[in-house]
């Protein structure tokens, strides 16, 4: 009689811990519900999308869409099934306006509203976020936490304020010149922010994802000293991961403009006066050289000859300080004209008369202007891109050593 008692207790134990199994199976991975008041725009559906590769995260139109889950009226949604990918991957869940066919559209336009939000995923590990569909990504919160996710909160929250503090307020209709380096300095003051995070992090996935949302075209030209050092960082730390080296391979130096630190290749000038000479003949016995790259047509550009460039080589151009200027020129009347109206015949011109489509961008691997190196006179990178009074005081600096 008590065998047979203990045995039913023992059989009723066993019939309740895998009545508990069952259930922890059945529950759903991923789970949340959105708040859809004012989102009477949005599609009531929430989907999961995988970015398979490094250039993937944070793009639009690129990512693998592995599920989608309804929306119910209370603003309930489940993914009972986990996706079939690795531990420690990135997936993003997205929700889309009505309207759009492309479930694995990204906005990148202002973190406040953009409609995605990337996600650690970790095998077992059940998730619930809540958000506003219309302010997803600024909003969304995560129940059942792992460290990888803690850590892409927290680079949410940062470019939220980030962009608020640097590019919040710009004027959506300025033109293609106005304020330009104004513009140029607040993006790159951005995107410092979000690099300093992946920097500072021990978390592989957020710190890739930083570096996606500070230039999600890809385009780190700007950055390229900031970049650089992350490339070298993660790929130390983890040389054999897939993203890692891609992001790697993005980066490497012969994708980069020339940057601080190196020494600026040997490139043969043809000169205003029509001689040919390199910039390596030019700086000899020279303390320190601005090769600025501008052109006539460039309004920041020509500003800057007059406001900054005259004063600095009034005040150090019978020193050893020189200038070369490299113009992005195909009309040479028109070159004339702009260094005789600026006051810039005091210094050094030069230009291949090509157009931006020229042996010198290609040699320095640049895209964009204004730009500048400031160098030594061994030719090695000080500095570079420096402008207004960021400019004069490093000239004022270095010359005063």
């Amino acid at each position: 009689m008590v065998i047979f008692t203990t045995m039913k207790n023992i059989l009723k134990l066993l019939f309740l811990y895998l009545s508990v199994l069952q259930s922890c199976s059945d529950a759903p991975w991923l789970s949340g519900t959105l708040n859809l008041e004012d989102g009477e725009d949005w599609k009531p559906m929430v989907y999961l999308v995988q970015p398979e590769k490094f250039d993937d995260v944070a793009q639009s139109f690129v990512g693998k869409v592995l599920d989608s889950a309804a929306v119910g009226l209370d603003g309930s949604f489940q993914f009972q099934k986990s996706p079939d990918i690795q531990d420690n991957e990135v997936i993003t869940l997205v929700v889309q306006k009505k309207g759009e066919k492309y479930p694995s559209k990204l906005l990148n336009e202002n973190p406040s509203t953009d409609n995605y939000f990337p996600l650690v995923h970790v095998s077992g590990n059940r998730l619930s976020v809540e958000a506003d569909i219309t302010r997803f990504q600024a909003s969304l919160s995560i129940n059942g936490l792992s460290e990888g996710n803690s850590a892409m909160l927290h680079l949410r929250d940062l470019r939220l304020d980030a962009y608020k503090k640097h590019l919040g307020n710009q004027k959506n209709n300025h033109g293609a010149d106005e304020d330009l380096l104004y513009r140029e300095k607040s993006l790159f003051n951005y995107q410092a922010e979000l690099l300093n995070f992946s920097n500072t992090t021990k978390e592989l996935l957020p710190a890739l994802i930083a570096v996606r949302w500070a230039s999600p075209e890809g385009n780190y030209e700007r950055i390229a000293e900031l970049v650089y050092a992350q490339s070298q960082k993660w790929g130390n730390l983890y040389p054999d991961h897939k993203w890692v080296q891609q992001f790697t391979a993005t980066v490497d130096k012969k994708n980069l403009p020339v940057l601080i630190g190196d020494s600026i290749p040997e490139i043969h000038l043809p000169m205003k006066d029509g001689t040919e000479t390199s910039l390596q003949q030019l700086s000899k016995n020279k303390k320190l050289i601005l090769l600025d790259v501008w052109a006539s047509w460039c309004a920041p550009c020509r500003v800057e000859n007059r406001n900054v460039l005259v004063p600095l080589w009034e005040k150090y151009g019978s020193r050893d300080f020189l200038i070369v200027a490299y113009g992005l020129e195909s009309s040479e009347q028109a070159w004339d004209r702009a260094i005789e109206k600026d006051g810039a015949y005091r210094w050094l011109h030069a230009s291949h008369l090509q157009g931006d489509q020229n042996p010198l961008m290609e040699a320095l691997r640049l895209k964009t202007i204004p730009a500048n190196f400031l160098l030594d006179g061994e030719g090695r990178v000080l500095a570079k891109n420096l402008h207004d009074k960021e400019l004069i005081d490093f000239v004022d600096e270095y010359m005063s050593q």
